[in-house]
C-alpha cells in the first residue's frame, strides 16, 4: 500500500479522535456497529489526488474529519415577515423548538433599497420578508436574542452593507464584543446581476463595497463570513446542476480576485467566505454536486490562487431544499420533496441547511408548516442513520463518476467564461442570463412532453382539489404601522448628526476610504437604510441589464 496513503490515514486518524465526538449511539438500529468512515482495500495516490481522506485536501469527502459524529449542521430555517415584532416571535419560536441558529428573510423593498414608507415600497411592506427601515427596527427583530450566543444569517445583497452596520449596531448596544459575532452576510452581488436581479449599483462600484465589507470583517469581525456566495437563486433561476455550480464558484473566485486586487491577503479572508447551494430532486446529481464542489474549489485555490492555509481551501456550505420543485396542489406532497432535498444535502456533507415548508408556493411559512420543515431535519438527523459514517456514499461507482463528471463540466464553464474576459464582462455580455433561459426552457420542454413527471401536476392529479391547509395572511396594517414608526423615528432623532453621517459616507465614496465605518455611524444616529442607499446612489449610480433575447 502506498505509503503517502498510509501517512495520510495516519493523519485522519489524529484528527478524528482530537475532534469532538456527539454523545450519541452510532451503531445501527439492529445493533451493528458501523465505522466512522469506509475505505477502498488498496489505498493509492490517485485517490488521494481525487477523494482523500475527510478533513484533509482535495475534500472530496468533507471538510472535517469525523463530520456529523462530531457535530451536525446547524438547522437554519429562513424566516421573516411582517414587522420586525413578528418576525422576533417567529425566531423565538423556533428556537424553542430546536433550532441552532437564525436566518433573516428581508421584504422586497428592504432587498431594494427602500424604506417602508417610499412610494416604491406601497403594498409590498412585510409580505415576503420582514420590514427594515432603521437600526430601530433591527433592534426589535432581535430583541430577547443573545446575538453573542446564536450565528445569524442575513439574506441581503444590494443593501448589505447597510443592514451588517445595523446588526454590528444592535450587536455593540447588548454590550456584544464584535470580534465574537459569528453568522454569515449573503452579500453576493454577483449572482443579482446572473440571477435573482436585486441590484442597486454598478458591478463595479458594488465590488468596491464588498472589498471594504471583506476587510473590515478581517480586521474587526474574524469570525464572521462576510460573503455567501450563492449558487441557490442560480437553480431557481432554472439553471442546471453543473451551471450552479459553475457560475457560484466563478463568482467565488472573482471575489478573490478583486480582494487581492485590493491588496488583501488571501489567507485573511479567504477562509471566511462560504457558499449557498440549492439541493434539487435529483439525488444522486445534487451529492455529486456538492462533492465536486469541494474538490474543484480546493484544486484552483492551492494550485491556481497559491492560498497556502488549507483552511482556504475548504468550500464550506449551507444548502436549501428547492423552492422551485415544489407544488401549490397537493402541497402535503412538498413534505416528501423536501426530505430527499435535505437527506442527499447531508449525504453530500453540507454544514448548515434550511428545509422548505409545504405551502410555500401559497403564501409564507405557517408556524405549522415551518415546524414540519424543522422536524424533517431533526428527523433525518437522529432516525436515518446517515449521520452515522462520513461520506457514506463514497466509493459508490455511479457517485464517483457523477462527481467526475460535475467537476469536467464546471472546468469547461470555466474556460468559456475566461474566453470572455471573466465574470463581470461574461455578466455585461448576458451569457450567463442566456445560458440559464436556454437550460430552463429544455426543461419545460421535458416536463410538458412528460419526459420529466411533476407529481400531482403533469400525472397523478386530483380533480377538483382543494387546498385545506392553513395560510399565512399578513394584517395589512401591517405597513401602516411600519410607516407610522419609521414617522415618528425621524422626528425624534438628532436631524443635524443624521445629515452630519450622510455626508461623511459622500466623501468616503468619493476618497475611496473604506466605507463601513461612516455607514455604522450613521446607523448609530438612526439615518435610515433609504437614506444611505440615496447617498451612495449619487456618487455610485444604478444599473440597467442588458436585454437578452
Amino acid at each position: 500500500m502506498n505509503n503517502k496513503y498510509n501517512d495520510a490515514k495516519k493523519q485522519w486518524e489524529i484528527e478524528k479522535n482530537k475532534s469532538k465526538k456527539r454523545d450519541y449511539n452510532f451503531d445501527t438500529v439492529s445493533g451493528i456497529p458501523v465505522e466512522e468512515l469506509y475505505l477502498p482495500e488498496n489505498g493509492s495516490e490517485s485517490y488521494l489526488n481525487e477523494l482523500g481522506f475527510p478533513g484533509q485536501y482535495p475534500y472530496t469527502r468533507g471538510v472535517h474529519a469525523n463530520l456529523y459524529r462530531g457535530k451536525l449542521w446547524t438547522m437554519r430555517q429562513f424566516a421573516g415577515f411582517g414587522s420586525p415584532e413578528e418576525t422576533n416571535n417567529r425566531f423565538k419560536f423556533l428556537l424553542e423548538q430546536g433550532q441552532t441558529g437564525l436566518s433573516v428573510a428581508f421584504d422586497m423593498p428592504t432587498l431594494m433599497g427602500y424604506d417602508s414608507d417610499h412610494p416604491v415600497s406601497l403594498g409590498e411592506v412585510g409580505k415576503c420578508g420582514v420590514s427594515i427601515s432603521s437600526l430601530k427596527d433591527m433592534e426589535v427583530l432581535f430583541d430577547g436574542i443573545d446575538l453573542s450566543k446564536i450565528s445569524v444569517s442575513q439574506t441581503i445583497n444590494g443593501p448589505a452593507v447597510i443592514l451588517f452596520a445595523f446588526y454590528i449596531a444592535v450587536a455593540e448596544k447588548q454590550g456584544v464584543d464584535i470580534r465574537n459575532l459569528q453568522g454569515t452576510l449573503q452579500n453576493d452581488i454577483l449572482k443579482e446581476y446572473i440571477a435573482q436581479k436585486e441590484w442597486i449599483y454598478p458591478p463595479k462600484e458594488s465590488m468596491r463595497i464588498i472589498t471594504d465589507m471583506i476587510k473590515y470583517c478581517a480586521d474587526n469581525i474574524p469570525q464572521y463570513n462576510t460573503i455567501s456566495v450563492s449558487g441557490y437563486h442560480i437553480r431557481e433561476a432554472g439553471s442546471t446542476a453543473a451551471q450552479e455550480l459553475a457560475f457560484t464558484l466563478a463568482d467565488g473566485f472573482c471575489y478573490v480576485e478583486h480582494a487581492v486586487e485590493a491588496g488583501l491577503d488571501i489567507d485573511q479572508f479567504a477562509p471566511r467566505l462560504s457558499f449557498f447551494f440549492n439541493s434539487h430532486l435529483d439525488f444522486f446529481e445534487e451529492i455529486a454536486k456538492f462533492r465536486a464542489g469541494r474538490r474543484i474549489w480546493a484544486k484552483l485555490m492551492k494550485e491556481k490562487y497559491s492560498a497556502k492555509n488549507p483552511k482556504s481551501w475548504k468550500l464550506r456550505f449551507h444548502t436549501q431544499t428547492a423552492g422551485f420543485s415544489l407544488t401549490a396542489q397537493q402541497p402535503e406532497n412538498n413534505i416528501a420533496r423536501t426530505g430527499f432535498q435535505a437527506m442527499a444535502a447531508v449525504l453530500g456533507g453540507t454544514q448548515s441547511l434550511h428545509t422548505n415548508s409545504m405551502d410555500e408556493t401559497l403564501a409564507l411559512p405557517s408556524e405549522k408548516a415551518a415546524e414540519i420543515a424543522l422536524r424533517t431535519q431533526q428527523l433525518i438527523a437522529y432516525e436515518t442513520g446517515i449521520t452515522n459514517v462520513v461520506d457514506p456514499l463514497g466509493g459508490s461507482w455511479f457517485v464517483e463518476s457523477l462527481t467526475d463528471k460535475m467537476e469536467n463540466e464546471v472546468m469547461e464553464y470555466f474556460n468559456k467564461i475566461e474566453d470572455l474576459g471573466g465574470v463581470i464582462p461574461a455578466i455585461e455580455m448576458g451569457f450567463f442570463q442566456r445560458e440559464i433561459a436556454e437550460a430552463s426552457m429544455d426543461y419545460q420542454k421535458k416536463v410538458e412532453s412528460k419526459q420529466r413527471i411533476v407529481v400531482g401536476v403533469t400525472d397523478f392529479i386530483k380533480e377538483n382539489e382543494e387546498i385545506d391547509i392553513p395560510i399565512l395572511e399578513i394584517d395589512p396594517k401591517t405597513e401602516l404601522n411600519q410607516v407610522d414608526k419609521l414617522k415618528k423615528l425621524k422626528s425624534e432623532r438628532d436631524s443635524v448628526l443624521v445629515n452630519n453621517c450622510l455626508e461623511k459616507i459622500k466623501l468616503t465614496a468619493i476618497n475611496g476610504n473604506n466605507l463601513l465605518p461612516p455607514i455604522i455611524e450613521a446607523a448609530k444616529a438612526y439615518a435610515t437604510m433609504g437614506e444611505i442607499v440615496d447617498v451612495l446612489k449619487v456618487e455610485f449610480g444604478e444599473w440597467q441589464e442588458t436585454a437578452v433575447i
